[in-house]
């Protein structure tokens, strides 16, 4: 806790101390109001810095290690709880103020700016080693975060200290001017992060250059405005010490383009055709040349696999096609693959897809191995895309009698998928479903997951379906499709989908006779998916809606 100080009486000039006296007034070269108002401008950018450094450890977490409701608690909570202890600890440096905060702010630049680099290159080069290491990522998030708070919380006490020794006020109101720089800076570093930092400069390089900032604000608040305070040696070393920090910062910059492609190729191989960060999220083209099958990930998880694509997107189509199939509406697909199956049954007249991320459909339109994957299934006059997403779409979407729809949606477990997975969104697929219409879920995987699936099963019926469950094995284990980016067993990685049939009445799981063969699917692997997916139900499961997600 910062420690009151009494105020000077009304008119009373600060008491004078001797050279080099770091507990009396400040000798400053500049006037005490200019040093004032350039502390507190120092607070302001420091805050901001400090809130960016915790956004992009919670960013890159999410990205690197799954759900982000797990990793932005683990990392908030960890770093609050060290900025206590930083801020208690910081009491024994308040006699060397100064030199404490340019330590303090040299260090928690270096912390900072390299800690997304530092974790990035921990998941990529050990985060399929397993055993022992299993866990290694996420081991030094909690590491980064339980230094960073304490960095960030030994910088209030020692502030104050040093606006107090500029001009001594009653601690409310000295508390109260560094807390109001403080907040500020901490919305524009929070409002910073997302609008500037990463679509400009993305993740590695926005903490590099935010960690640049601080040294440099840190180091000339304490050299320029408190130089007297500090002994000779202490100005050297408190130069040289930021000096090196911005060095390794600067030479982590330009090699960060190199970096990003040395490890991106230690986590997808050494064929990696396309890479681009769109506004929703990181998508990687992986083969698709020379016989090589294509490989597409989503924020690092497997989403297409030129291996097994064709077993899920016939399982996922074929069925709710047996039966009227006029119109068709896809939620997500928008890799064309599911359009494709769709488009292969005569008697299809328009078939709506709605995708939120318009760059992948751009891909699923040019891209040679992508587009030549899909058949170029959104070339075809019948097929219109639109580009939103799918909550809200069907939410302003106007009753349509639409005779399949077909969820083709990332894994339930996914956090941003979640109210894709909720009782409210199956109640609006209801409600554009014609009399007699079928739709169809992706509902991860049934062995590894069956949890989770059952719970996809029973959200379903709570929006008025009737369900018919089923899988379909054949699953490429090379890497993650669901939650986790690396499963530390590869033994527990999924082996098989999970789907879900529903209609308002009773559906019939079986392929449409009159309709094209399946490569893949036959009655008889149909027929033993569903007995293979009854045999894990899990009864009584409540369901996920959108104030109390089960996933």
């Amino acid at each position: 806790m910062i420690e009151p100080h009494a105020p000077a009486p009304p008119g009373c000039p600060p008491p004078r101390s001797a050279p080099g006296d770091p507990t009396g007034p400040a000798r400053l070269p500049v006037r005490p109001g200019t040093g004032r108002f350039l502390v507190l401008a120092g607070v302001f950018v420091c805050a901001a810095c400090g809130l960016v450094y915790e956004l992009e450890l919670v960013a890159l977490a999410s990205y690197l290690m799954g759900d982000s409701v797990t990793q932005a608690s683990v990392v908030l909570s960890v770093m609050v709880f060290a900025m206590g202890i930083g801020s208690l600890g910081a009491k024994r440096l308040r006699p060397l103020a100064a030199a404490g905060f340019g330590a303090v702010e040299a260090t928690l630049a270096l912390v900072g700016g390299c800690s997304a680099m530092a974790l990035y290159a921990v998941f990529a080069w050990t985060g399929d080693w397993g055993g022992m290491w299993a866990n290694g990522p996420r081991c030094l998030l909690v590491a980064f975060s339980l230094a960073t708070g304490l960095l960030i919380g030994a910088e209030v006490p020692l502030l104050m200290e040093l606006i107090q020794r500029i001009r001594r006020q009653d601690a409310g109101g000295a508390v109260a001017d560094l807390s109001a720089a403080d907040y500020v800076g901490a919305l524009v570093g929070g409002l910073a992060f997302p609008f500037l930092l990463l679509p400009f400069l993305g993740q590695l390089t926005g903490a590099l250059l935010t960690g640049a900032v601080n040294a440099v604000v840190g180091g000339a608040l304490v050299l320029g405005l408190f130089r007297r305070d500090l002994t000779r040696r202490a100005r050297w070393l408190l130069l040289l010490g930021n000096a090196l920090v911005l060095t390794i910062l600067a030479t982590a910059a330009v090699l960060v383009d190199d970096f990003e492609r040395a490890a991106r190729q230690a986590v997808y191989g050494g064929d990696v055709r396309v890479a681009l960060r769109t506004g929703v999220k990181e998508v990687v083209l992986v083969g698709g040349t020379d016989g090589r099958p294509l490989d597409m990930y989503f924020d690092g998880r497997l989403r297409v696999s030129g291996r097994d694509e064709l077993r899920y997107h016939e399982a996922l189509v074929h069925p709710a096609m047996s039966g009227p199939h006029a119109r068709v509406l896809i939620l997500g697909g928008g890799d064309g693959l599911a359009a494709r199956e769709v488009l292969r049954y005569p008697g299809v007249d328009r078939v709506d897809v709605v995708e939120l991320d318009a760059e992948v459909v751009r891909l699923a339109r040019t891209d040679p191995a992508l587009s030549a994957l899909n058949r170029h299934a959104f070339g075809d006059r019948r097929v219109h895309v639109t580009t939103e997403d799918a909550f809200g779409w069907l939410r302003g979407a106007t009753p349509a009698p639409y005779d399949v729809v077909v969820s083709d949606l990332p894994d339930p477990g996914i956090t941003a998928s979640t109210k894709l997975y909720s009782q409210e969104f199956y109640g609006l697929a209801r409600r554009v479903l014609a009399p007699g219409g079928r739709l169809v879920v992706h509902a991860g995987p049934v062995t590894a997951g069956p949890r989770t699936y059952w719970t996809v099963e029973a959200t379903v019926r709570a929006a008025g379906l009737r369900t018919a469950p089923y899988g379909m094995g054949g699953r490429h284990t090379a890497s993650a499709a669901g939650p986790d980016r690396t499963p530390a067993d590869r033994s527990r990685a999924p082996r098989d989908w999970g789907f879900v049939l529903a209609a308002r009445t009773d559906p019939r799981l079986a392929l449409d006779p009159d309709g094209p063969r399946p490569s893949v699917l036959t009655e008889e692997s149909l027929a033993a998916g569903e007995r293979a997916a009854r045999g894990t139900r899990i009864a009584g499961l409540p369901a996920s809606t959108l104030v109390h997600p089960r996933y």
